[in-house]
């Protein structure tokens, strides 16, 4: 396999894809953990415009720096372009990368692409959302269907164990999202039997703007709803457009996921009701690191939990909760 010399990365490269390159090495010797080589990681997240990916790519780049190898950020645009993430692992497969470090838009889509790299002796560590088979090294991730779990105990809390609500789906062929949902659906339907779901197979899509214009359907088709349930960012922060235009904001029990300013925003003006976090950063550099350790020889866990909470307004101001909340993205800027 053709390697790369260090000496050739420009420290930030934009690829066609949205892609960039980042050295991230300190001025420290590589060999200290034994290894002369200096690696190369491509991290793949599903898209580059939501906000939960630049946490991603935060503690990709804080991993990099403290491991001494080079990061190549790179990804589709949007979370619905399958095709383009495939793209972008064969490309990054053709540039004789050391290690991929994958967030898969598809469990099914992206299996052959990973085995394809896997065979290229090219190992994968795939992060947030599952991939179905086992031709990859590591998988780090939220424990997703727990997230959902939280989510509906958060809800049932909020309406007393009663009433009427939409559990709002993602996409169809995202696992992590999928989990979240069935863990939501299981919690709900098995014990809170007095809470009826009005809507539970109706899908937002990748965008804020579908999600809003299906929330702000099912609005007006379901005017007696008391709850809603979100498991993303973008279906999150959509619907809370649809709430606050129809000036039901607040009045309907609303628990998301993920944050963004916005949603914070929202969570303390009561406009939401609870948000489940997970830890982006977290998940960015534990990816990294597995596939580092794994790179070096050392062994590593095949399945790595990077935790999941739940915030509201009275406690989204303690310090575990704040620091998901608000994350420092200054690592971007540099």
């Amino acid at each position: 396999m053709k390697r790369l010399s260090s000496r050739v990365l420009i420290p930030f490269l934009i690829f066609a894809v949205g892609g960039t390159m980042v050295s991230c090495g300190r001025k420290t010797d590589p060999t200290a953990s034994g290894d002369s080589k200096r690696y190369l990681i491509a991290v793949i997240p599903k898209g580059m415009t939501h906000e939960f990916w630049k946490s991603v790519q935060t503690g990709a780049l804080q991993a990099g720096r403290e491991s001494g190898v080079d990061i190549l950020w790179k990804g589709p645009q949007k979370e619905d372009d399958r095709a383009q993430q495939i793209t972008v692992v064969e490309d990054v497969i053709n540039r004789g990368v050391n290690g991929i470090v994958l967030a898969p838009l598809d469990d099914r889509a992206l299996v052959r692409p990973v085995q394809d790299a896997m065979r290229d002796k090219i190992p994968v560590v795939i992060i947030d959302s599952g991939l179905q088979g086992k031709d990859y090294v590591s998988f780090v991730a939220t424990d997703n269907f727990q997230g959902g779990v939280l989510g509906a105990r958060r809800l049932a809390e909020l309406l007393g164990g009663k009433g009427r609500i939409f559990l709002i789906r993602y996409q169809e062929g995202s696992a992590s999202t999928m989990e979240r949902e069935r863990g939501f659906f299981e919690t709900i339907t098995t014990d809170y039997p007095e809470i009826i779901l009005l809507v539970q197979d109706q899908y937002t899509g990748a965008t804020t703007e579908t999600a809003y214009q299906l929330a702000e359907n099912l609005l007006g088709r379901f005017p007696d709803v008391e709850g809603i349930f979100c498991p993303n960012e973008s279906s999150t922060f959509g619907t809370l457009r649809a709430l606050q235009e129809t000036k039901l904001a607040g009045k309907v029990k609303f628990v998301g996921f993920d944050s963004s300013p916005k949603l914070v925003q929202a969570l303390r003006d009561g406009h939401l009701h609870g948000l489940v976090l997970q830890n982006p950063i977290k998940m960015g550099y534990l990816g990294v690191m597995t596939l580092v350790h794994y790179l070096r020889g050392e062994k590593i866990p095949e399945r790595v939990d990077t935790g999941v909470l739940v915030a509201t307004l009275e406690t989204m101001d303690s310090p575990a909760l704040k620091a998901l909340l608000s994350p420092d993205l200054s690592i971007l800027d540099r």
